[in-house]
C-alpha cells in the first residue's frame, strides 16, 4: 500500500514525509482492517513530525482521525461488519488493568498507545485498529466531514467538559475559546448549542476571526485583547504558553482555564494574584472512549458542521505546512484516492 512515512523528524518546510511503498497491515485477532477513505490532519500530528513530542515509533506513519470501511477483521471481534463505516481517534489501546483504567480513567494509562505517535496511523490506503476502540460513524457526516471529528471534536467535548460547568450551568454562562482552528470551530458549536455565550480571541482575521463571527461568536478579538466581560470559563487550543496569564486576566472568581493541547510553549511567570479566588488551571490528557461515544451522539444531534479544506492524499507535507502558518479555515483533511 501507499503510505507516508516519518523517518526522522525535521521542520515541516523541509517535507520530512515521504510516500512510500510499505506492506499492507495485517490485523490481529482483536483488530479492524481499514480501508482509509479521509483522514484529518490535527496540530498534534505538526508536533510529532517536528520532533516536539519525543519519537514513540520510527518509522512511523502519522495521522490520528480516521474514517474508513472494514476491509478485514480478525477472529475475536464482535461489534462490526464487513464494510462498516468506522472511525479511528488518538487513544489506541490501553492496558485495561491499571488504577486509571479500573477508575474509568483510562486516557491517563501509562501504557496506552496512541495512534498516529506511537501505532502507524491514517497517513496511508490501509489502517489497522483495534475494534474496542474504534467508533461507529452516524450517518448523517460524509467521510470528510466526520474525520476532524475523531480529535479536534472529541478533544473540544474534553475541554468542555473540564471546564467544570454542569449540564445545568451552560445557559448563559461566558466561555473563551483561545485559538479558533479545528477544536475551536466544533467547540463553538456543541457551546452555543447548550445556551452559552462565546467569547473568542484569536490571531487570524481573515479566515479564524471572520469563521467565529459566522459560528454566532458574541464577541471576536485578537489573541491578546481582552473580551468586554469577565468569563466564567475559557479553554486555550492554541499551543502558546503565554496565553495562560491573558486567559486568567478574563476570569471571574472560582474560573478555570483549561488547557486543550498536548503541547504548549512554556507558560511565564505570572503574580499569585491571577489564580487568587480560586481560578484554576487544568490541562486535558488525551480522551476516554465514552467521551467519543457522547461526543458523536451530541454531534449528530446537534448536528455539528465541520469547516473542512480538502487536500489530494499526495499533498500531506503541504498540508502540514498549511496548518502550521494558519492557512486552513475550520479543518484539514486528506482525502485518499
Amino acid at each position: 500500500m501507499k503510505a507516508w512515512l516519518l523517518n526522522n523528524p525535521a521542520l515541516i518546510n523541509t517535507r520530512p514525509l515521504k510516500l512510500a511503498d510499505v506492506p499492507m497491515p495485517t490485523p490481529g485477532s482483536d483488530e479492524l482492517l481499514l480501508r482509509v477513505h479521509a483522514c484529518a490532519i490535527c496540530r498534534t500530528d505538526l508536533h510529532v513530525v517536528e520532533g516536539e513530542l519525543p519519537v514513540r515509533r520510527s518509522p512511523l506513519i502519522p495521522g490520528h482521525q480516521i474514517v474508513g470501511r472494514v476491509a478485514a477483521m480478525g477472529s475475536q471481534v464482535d461489534g462490526f461488519k464487513m464494510g462498516d463505516r468506522v472511525g479511528v481517534a488518538w487513544l489506541n489501546r490501553t492496558c485495561g488493568k491499571c488504577e486509571y483504567c479500573r477508575a474509568n480513567r483510562e486516557n491517563l494509562c501509562d501504557e496506552a498507545l496512541f495512534t498516529g505517535w506511537s501505532v502507524d496511523g491514517g497517513y496511508a490506503e490501509y489502517a489497522v485498529a483495534p475494534a474496542s476502540f474504534a467508533y461507529h460513524i452516524p450517518e448523517n457526516f460524509e467521510d470528510f466531514q466526520a474525520a476532524p471529528l475523531l480529535c479536534a471534536g472529541i478533544i473540544g467535548y474534553r475541554c468542555l467538559r473540564l471546564t467544570g460547568l454542569n449540564e445545568s450551568d451552560w445557559e448563559g454562562a461566558r466561555l473563551g475559546l483561545y485559538g479558533f482552528g479545528a477544536a475551536g470551530h466544533i467547540s463553538i458549536q456543541l457551546a452555543r448549542s447548550r445556551g452559552a455565550e462565546v467569547y473568542v480571541c484569536t490571531r487570524d482575521r481573515e479566515r479564524h476571526q471572520a469563521l467565529a463571527h459566522e459560528l454566532g461568536a458574541t464577541w471576536v478579538g485578537g489573541a491578546f485583547e481582552a473580551p468586554p466581560v469577565k468569563l466564567d470559563t475559557a479553554i486555550i487550543f492554541a499551543p502558546a504558553g503565554e496565553l495562560v496569564p491573558n486567559a486568567l486576566k478574563t476570569m471571574r472568581k472560582g474560573g478555570t482555564v483549561v488547557l486543550g493541547g498536548i503541547h504548549m510553549s512554556p507558560i511565564p511567570t505570572f503574580d499569585y494574584s491571577l489564580i487568587y479566588g480560586e481560578r484554576m488551571i487544568r490541562s486535558v490528557a488525551n480522551n476516554t472512549r465514552a467521551d467519543g461515544q457522547e461526543f458523536l451522539r451530541e454531534a449528530a444531534r446537534i448536528p455539528v458542521r465541520t469547516h473542512t479544506q480538502t487536500f489530494p492524499f499526495d499533498q500531506a507535507n503541504e498540508a502540514l505546512i498549511a496548518l502550521k502558518s494558519d492557512a486552513i479555515r475550520g479543518a484539514g483533511v486528506l482525502l485518499m484516492p
